[in-house]
C-alpha cells in the first residue's frame, strides 16, 4: 500500500504513514491532492482561507448589482452592508496571514490568489454609472479596507514591542473614546447652526428622523481624498498676456513658439439635439471650434463669448460679454410662448413701496447640504454673515429646506419649472419668465451641460427647438467642454476625470469655477456701468452660475471653491449691489454618494437638507415683513422645498406687479405650521423630516 509524507507541503509535523483506506477523511483529501500534483494541504487554516474567500467574493460581487438611481438609493443599505462584509472577510484573511505560523508557500499562494481576484473584480465591473458601479464599489472597499488593515498591523506590531500593551491600549481606547465623544457632541451641537440662527425643534414642526451622529466631522480636512493628489491647480509655466477690448479685438503677448487661438462657438442658439449631455454637446463644441494662427491683433465676431489662447504648451481662456449690453436688440417674446400671458390677478404694492425691479444673482452649488456648506466653506460662511446689514440687506436662511428627489432631476425641475412632471408641452424654465418681463438673463454652466436639454428635453415636441435662444441673452458653456477637463472619449463623469472627479477641477492652471466667476463679474460690471445710464434707467438682470464642486463622493473637493466664492460675496458687500439685488445661494440636495451617505443616518439627513440662503434688499424685505402674513421669518423654521423657491423667483420676475397666487405659494408667505412631507409634496418613503 503506498504511503506519502506531507512534510514537503507545509506540515509542521511528520504525518503518520497510514494506509489510504484507513486514513481520516482530511488525510484522504490531502493524499488525493498530492497524487494529483496539487501541493496543498487541507488544514484547518486552509479551509478557513477558502471559506473567507468565498464570503469575500460572493458579497462583493452581489454588491455590484445595479439599476437606475432609484434602485441604488432604495438598496444602498444592503449594498453598503455587502461591501462591509467583503472588507471584513478579506481583513480576516490578511490578519490570518501574518498572525499564524504558515509556510512561505501558503502565504505566497494566498497573496497571489487575492491579487488575481482583485484583477478579476476590476475587469468584471469597473463602471462608473448606476447600471455598472464597480469602480465606486472598489473605491469604497479600499477606503475602508486600507485604513482598517494599517491600524490592525500597527497594533499587532506594538503588541510585541511594548510590555503591557493591552493595558496601555485599553487606557488609550478609553481616552480616545472620551475625546471623540466630546468632539462628537460638539459637532452635534453645530449640525443645525446657521449664520445668525440655528435649527430649533419647535413643538409641532417636523424633526429629522433617526440618530444624527455626524461622525465624518471628526475626520481631518482632506482625510477622504488625500491620496487623490493635490487640491491645487498647477499653474501654467509660460505666462500668457491676452485681452479682448470693447471692440472685440484680441491681443496676445507670450514668449512661446507659435501662438494659436481656438475660437469657441456660441452655444446659446443651438437646438436641443446638439446639446445632449452624453458625448454630444462636447463633441459639437469641439467640431465647431475654429483654430486660427495668431500673427497680430485678431478681430472677433460679435457673438463670440470665449477663446482659448495657446502658446507653446500653455493655454489660457479669455471670456467677454458679447454683444455689448448697449448694442443688444430689443427682445420681444414670441406670441406662442410668451409667459406673460399666464399671469392673472396681477397686484401691485401700495403707495410708499419702491417700484424698483430687483436684480437677481443665483449661485447654485450642486450636492451641498446645509451642514456641508458650513463644514467645507468656512470663509464663504464668514463672508455671508457680512451681507446681513439691517437697513441695507437682510439674510434669510432655511433650516428645514427639504429636497424633492435623490438627485438633481426632481428638485431643479420643481425650482425652475414649478412642477416635477411638466403637464404642458415645450415647458420653459424660470429664466424665460425673467427675460419675457424685460430682464437681461445669463446662465453659466461649468459642467459642459445644458440644464434644459438634460432635464426637460423629452417634453419638447421637436429636438430642433432652441430653448437657449428663446430664454437667455447670454450663455457660457463651451469653455467647460474642452477635453483637458471634460474627456471627449469614454466616460466623462469618472472618479478621476471630468466634472464629478474627486480630484481638483482644473483647466489650464486654474480652477474651473474661476472662469465662471470671471464671466459673471464681467457681466455685473457691464450691466451696472450701464454705459452712463442712471441707476433707474438700467435694465434689471438675472445672472445664474452653476457650480459642481460639491458633486463627488469624498465631499472634499468643495473646499476648493471657498476662496473664490468668499471673494465674490465680499465684493458684493463692498460694491453696494445688494441694495438693489436679491442674492440666492442654494443647492438641490446634499451629497448622495460616499461613505457618509452610504453608512450613516446623518448622511441621509444631510442628503435631504440642501443649503439655502437668500439676501434681499431691505426695501423688499421690509415690504414682505409688513404684510398681514409675513413669511420669511417663520419659514426659516418650517418645512420648505424648491417649489417655494420657484414661486419666489416668479414673484421677483414680475415685480413690482405680481401674481397673488404665486406670491401666496412663495417664501414671502408663510407655509402652514406643522407642515408634513405629504403637504409639501415629498414622498413618504423619501421624507426625513417628520412631524
Amino acid at each position: 500500500m503506498p504511503t506519502v509524507s506531507l512534510r514537503a507541503f507545509g506540515s509542521r509535523y511528520e504525518e503518520d504513514l497510514l494506509p489510504y483506506n484507513a486514513a481520516p477523511v482530511k488525510k484522504r483529501v490531502n493524499l488525493a491532492l498530492v497524487r494529483l500534483g496539487i501541493p496543498l494541504r487541507l488544514s484547518a487554516t486552509n479551509i478557513l482561507f477558502i471559506a473567507l474567500m468565498c464570503v469575500w467574493v460572493s458579497t462583493y460581487i452581489s454588491s455590484l448589482k445595479g439599476g437606475d438611481l432609484l434602485f441604488i438609493n432604495e438598496n444602498l443599505g444592503v449594498i453598503g452592508a455587502k461591501i462591509l462584509a467583503s472588507v471584513l472577510s478579506l481583513t480576516c484573511i490578511i490578519v490570518t496571514l501574518y498572525t499564524r505560523r504558515l509556510s512561505r508557500y501558503t502565504r505566497s499562494t494566498v497573496v497571489t490568489v487575492v491579487l488575481i481576484i482583485f484583477v478579476l473584480f476590476y475587469f468584471y465591473d469597473h463602471g462608473e454609472r448606476f447600471e455598472e458601479h464597480g469602480f465606486y464599489n472598489l473605491l469604497v472597499f479600499l477606503l475602508i479596507f486600507i485604513p482598517l488593515n494599517i491600524t490592525i498591523a500597527i497594533l499587532h506590531s506594538l503588541f510585541f514591542m511594548i510590555p503591557n500593551f493591552v493595558i496601555l491600549f485599553m487606557f488609550a481606547i478609553v481616552g480616545a473614546s472620551c475625546a471623540a465623544t466630546l468632539a462628537l457632541n460638539h459637532y452635534i451641537s453645530l449640525f443645525g447652526e446657521g449664520t445668525y440662527d440655528r435649527l430649533h425643534n419647535y413643538p409641532g414642526e417636523c424633526r429629522w428622523q433617526g440618530k444624527n451622529y455626524p461622525i465624518f466631522d471628526l475626520l481631518p480636512t482632506g482625510a477622504q481624498n488625500f491620496w487623490a493628489g493635490s487640491m491645487y491647480c498647477r499653474p501654467e509655466t509660460n505666462k500668457i498676456n491676452a485681452s479682448i477690448d470693447t471692440n472685440g479685438l484680441l491681443t496676445v503677448n507670450c514668449s512661446g513658439d507659435g501662438i494659436f487661438v481656438d475660437i469657441l462657438p456660441d452655444t446659446r442658439s443651438w437646438p436641443l439635439k446638439k446639446k445632449s449631455k452624453w458625448q454630444v454637446f462636447n463633441h459639437r463644441v469641439l467640431e465647431e471650434t475654429r483654430r486660427e494662427e495668431y500673427v497680430g491683433p485678431l478681430q472677433l465676431d460679435d457673438n463670440i463669448q470665449a477663446v482659448v489662447v495657446r502658446c507653446g504648451a500653455n493655454s489660457k481662456i479669455i471670456t467677454r460679454v458679447s454683444p455689448r449690453v448697449s448694442t443688444r436688440p430689443v427682445y420681444i417674446p414670441p406670441e406662442d410662448t410668451d409667459t406673460r400671458s399666464a399671469n392673472f390677478s396681477m397686484q401691485q404694492p401700495g403707495p410708499g413701496v419702491p417700484k424698483r425691479r430687483p436684480n437677481v444673482l443665483f449661485v447654485f452649488v450642486d450636492a451641498t447640504s446645509h451642514r456641508q456648506f458650513y463644514r467645507r466653506l468656512k470663509k464663504s460662511a464668514a463672508a455671508l454673515k457680512t451681507l446681513h446689514r439691517p437697513g441695507r440687506s437682510d439674510l434669510t436662511e432655511l433650516y428645514r429646506y427639504h429636497t424633492l428627489g435623490v438627485s438633481t432631476d426632481n428638485s431643479t425641475k420643481a425650482m425652475y419649472v414649478g412642477e416635477i412632471t411638466p403637464t404642458k408641452p415645450n415647458p420653459l424654465p424660470i429664466w424665460a419668465h425673467f427675460r419675457d418681463r424685460g430682464y437681461i438673463t445669463a446662465r453659466v454652466e461649468t459642467s459642459c451641460e445644458d440644464w434644459t436639454r438634460t432635464y426637460l428635453g423629452k417634453y419638447y415636441s421637436s429636438s430642433e427647438y432652441s430653448v437657449g435662444n428663446r430664454s437667455l441673452d447670454y450663455e457660457l458653456s463651451s469653455p467647460f467642454c474642452m477635453p483637458e477637463f471634460y474627456p471627449s472619449t469614454g466616460n466623462a463623469f469618472g472618479n478621476f476625470k471630468g466634472p464629478f472627479s474627486i480630484k481638483a477641477r482644473c483647466l489650464y492652471g486654474r480652477y474651473v469655477h474661476e472662469y465662471g466667476f470671471d464671466y459673471i463679474d464681467q457681466l455685473r460690471h457691464e450691466l451696472r456701468s450701464g454705459d452712463g445710464l442712471q441707476k433707474q434707467q438700467r435694465q434689471p438682470y438675472l445672472l445664474m452660475l452653476n457650480l459642481m464642486e460639491g458633486h463627488e463622493g469624498t465631499g472634499e473637493v468643495l473646499r476648493t471653491l471657498d476662496n473664490r466664492l468668499s471673494e465674490f460675496l465680499t465684493d458684493l458687500d463692498k460694491s453696494g449691489e445688494l441694495e438693489d439685488t436679491a442674492l440666492f445661494i442654494l443647492s438641490d440636495h446634499g451629497l448622495h454618494m460616499g461613505l457618509n451617505f452610504a453608512f450613516l443616518n446623518s448622511g441621509q439627513i444631510e442628503h435631504k437638507n440642501p443649503f439655502f440662503a437668500m439676501v434681499l434688499p431691505h426695501w423688499l424685505r421690509n415690504f414682505v415683513d409688513n404684510q398681514v402674513e409675513a413669511g420669511l421669518s417663520v419659514n426659516e423654521q418650517r418645512l420648505t422645498t424648491p417649489l417655494e423657491t420657484h414661486y419666489t423667483l416668479k414673484t421677483l420676475a414680475s415685480w413690482p406687479k405680481f401674481d397673488m397666487a404665486d406670491y401666496k405659494r412663495s417664501l414671502f408667505s408663510p407655509v402652514p405650521a406643522g407642515r408634513s412631507c405629504s403637504d409639501a409634496g415629498i414622498g413618504s418613503n423619501f421624507c426625513m423630516c417628520k412631524v
